[in-house]
């Protein structure tokens, strides 16, 4: 029978830290963890699934990170249609249902973190939507609307300092950008492309990016706090996608005619990474992220999905499960 050593040529050794350059495949303890470890290699982009939601659905409003997330509204379709009130908190394991919003809504613009979100736009049923609440960590409450009523639109920000741009509203796409100052929202200027079904990044309302969009848009447009800057466009136009990350590194992700495609932003030029394990379009405005290293996403259609997954790296350094 092989051993370890009869393979590798030592013992399994301790350290007070981890090794400088350890060997792929190299097992070490670390003894001021107190903890086994491996070196699993290079580094590989990978979509990992996870527990599902509650209530599958569509078109939901997203805000946080990987690990504390907000999924609220969407869109349930069936004999008898439903434009959501659901909130579900995520954290990092499983989805656990919360407060309703006051509306129940779907393609909204969404903000903020697990415990400090913000809401906005969308469509009830049926009209568009102008309407704004926060969510405290606990229960959501309704403040100032947007100046337009609209839905498809891009969120950014914070639950006190937000952005959103483009969406639908009653008559056409929109190039249409607001600021929210945590009381009321104020007309800047436009995106240069009007389109709705976008996605973004961007954790400040003065550094977003807003990309994609309707009819396939591949378009990516840089938002610095005054103005919108076309920069370079996404290698496959979509609609319906879900952004993830900040202005300088984001990620794309689902939509409509590239549904399992995902694409890394590193602030200048975009690049093909690791699919998502299930194509789909319509996950939400929004997803929770920081970089283009992590993300979630959850929901979508085809179907009324309840599918969560969960883009990392994996390989590096791994701790060994021992239990």
């Amino acid at each position: 029978m092989a051993t370890y050593k009869g393979t590798h040529g030592t013992k399994i050794q301790n350290y007070t830290s981890d090794p400088a350059n350890p060997l792929t495949g190299q097992v070490w303890f670390n003894s001021t963890s107190s903890s086994l470890k491996v070196n699993a290699g290079a580094l590989v982009a990978s979509w990992s699934t996870g527990n599902n939601l509650n209530a599958g659905r569509q078109s939901t409003g997203n805000f946080g990170i990987q690990t504390a997330a907000i999924t609220t509204g969407g869109y349930q379709p069936g004999a008898s249609p439903t434009r959501a009130a659901i909130t579900e908190s995520y954290n990092g394991t499983n989805w656990t249902e919360v407060n309703n919003l006051n509306s129940g809504r779907s393609s909204m613009g969404a903000a903020g973190t697990q415990t400090a979100g913000l809401v906005f736009g969308g469509i009830g049923s049926p009209p568009r939507l102008a309407n704004t609440e926060t969510w405290n960590g606990t229960n959501w409450t309704e403040v100032n609307d947007l100046n337009v009523a609209k839905l498809g639109l891009t969120g950014a920000g914070t639950s006190t300092a937000a952005l959103a741009s483009g969406g639908l509203t009653s008559t056409a796409a929109s190039a249409a950008t607001e600021l929210w100052n945590g009381t009321n929202w104020t007309e800047v200027n436009d995106l240069n492309v009007a389109r709705y079904g976008s996605a973004g990044a961007g954790i400040t309302n003065t550094a977003a990016l807003s990309f994609a969009g309707n009819v396939g848009n591949a378009k990516n447009e840089l938002w610095n706090g005054t103005n919108w800057t076309e920069v370079n466009d996404l290698n496959s136009g979509r609609d319906e996608c879900s952004g993830s990350g900040i202005q300088t590194a984001a990620l794309a992700f689902g939509g409509q005619t590239a549904q399992a495609l995902t694409e890394s932003w590193n602030g200048t030029n975009w690049t093909e990474t690791a699919d998502l394990n299930t194509g789909r379009h319509s996950m939400g405005v929004n997803s929770a992220g920081t970089n283009n290293t992590s993300a979630l996403t959850q929901g979508g259609t085809p179907g009324v999905s309840a599918a969560t997954e969960e883009f990392s790296f994996v390989g590096g350094i791994q701790t060994i499960d021992t239990d």
